[in-house]
């Protein structure tokens, strides 16, 4: 069984999951392609990286849908695939018009957030794929349920939850929760989709009450949203108080020693990020959204609050920051439930199994 794997060279949630599943699939022995589309934050360091675990990584244009399809395509007629993965919004699209051109015997489309920015046009392309397609996968429940409602054939929609590397996150690391720092951890890439703006308004709330534990901003994206980021901080006063970190390669090691992880949001299809705060062992907060609300529980292994909702917000991490005792015992069952349910061993067998049936029957 030979399998292509298409997403965005973006690196974003969809990206990993798509180097996790190609790299779990390489150590099984299965023959197994990479094809990035590139954009203006594809990393050649992070692609030669990749390559350098041994990972057939391709990389194909993405200034225009065409140039995308023309190249995808002859890479397909060249390895020959029995299945392409066409992961994300919208290289879902051009992955299958590519594969379907090329006549690639199975497709499977999977859809990694909950509220992606479908037109009526696009919707429609979606959906009349949809008729062609082995299996759409959703990373979520939630993710899942918000495809039947949009018009998939529902007996072709299946659920697949992210899996993280538990690898990184041992226990032996794990610093005790009353010797970590009193620090709050968001780790997010720059975009519109998460909710930075609230958190930097929550610090604010939280400092006029004279709680000044210090607030971690990790991750990239896009510079225009950072730098309006780092404006609002300073016009809330709490510039001294937020610390925009940028793209961290110790994050694990950060957030098994600070106390709180935040995930504010607008929307999520199953997010890798909260995952991993769970795994560090961090009490957690998130926005009450589809696609995180299947992966806490809350207060038992996190707290939810309404989405854009600052006073909310900081009144929650103001109760995790007086009540240690709460804290750890919310981090200790996030654990818990990571470790049980969120491994990238189990992601992998779900997907594998899922391919296997495709590969033999046609469809889910």
């Amino acid at each position: 069984m030979r399998v292509m794997h298409f997403v965005t060279g973006g690196f974003s949630g969809a990206t990993q999951v798509a180097v996790d599943l190609c790299l779990a699939a390489q150590s099984a022995g299965q023959d197994v392609v990479l094809v990035l589309r590139k954009k203006r934050t594809t990393s050649p360091a992070r692609v030669d990286a990749l390559r350098a675990q041994g990972l057939d990584v391709r990389v194909v244009p993405g200034w225009a849908h065409i140039a995308t399809l023309w190249t995808l395509r002859a890479l397909a007629l060249q390895w020959r695939p029995d299945i392409l993965v066409a992961h994300g919004y919208s290289e879902h699209l051009w992955g299958r018009y590519a594969g379907l051109w090329a006549k690639v015997p199975r497709l499977v489309h999977v859809e990694h957030n909950s509220r992606e920015r479908y037109t009526r046009w696009r919707l429609l392309q979606a959906l009349w794929l949809a008729r062609r397609t082995a299996a759409t996968v959703g990373v979520s429940e939630g993710v899942r349920e918000q495809l039947v409602a949009r018009g998939f054939p529902a007996q072709r929609c299946v659920a697949i939850p992210n899996g993280i590397d538990l690898d990184r996150f041992p226990a032996p690391a794990l610093v005790p929760f009353a010797q970590r720092a009193p620090g709050i951890i968001m780790a997010a890439r720059f975009a519109r989709q998460k909710d930075h703006a609230t958190l930097i308004e929550a610090a604010a709330l939280l400092q006029a009450q004279g709680v000044t534990a210090p607030v971690y901003l990790a991750g990239g994206g896009k510079a225009r949203m950072a730098q309006r980021m780092q404006a609002l901080a300073r016009e809330k006063g709490v510039a001294d108080q937020v610390h925009f970190l940028g793209s961290v390669a110790d994050l694990p090691q950060r957030l098994m020693q600070n106390r709180i992880f935040v995930l504010a949001t607008h929307y999520e299809g199953m997010p890798l990020a909260l995952v991993e705060g769970m795994a560090a062992g961090c009490a957690c907060v998130a926005s009450d959204v589809v696609g995180v609300r299947g992966v806490m529980q809350p207060g038992r292994t996190g707290l939810l609050v309404p989405e854009g909702d600052a006073p909310a917000l900081a009144q929650a991490l103001a109760r995790l920051l007086a009540d240690t005792a709460l804290a750890a015992s919310l981090g200790e069952a996030a654990r818990a439930q990571a470790v049980q349910e969120c491994s990238l061993a189990t992601m992998h067998t779900r997907y594998q199994h899922l391919l296997k049936r495709v590969h033999a029957q046609g469809t889910c």
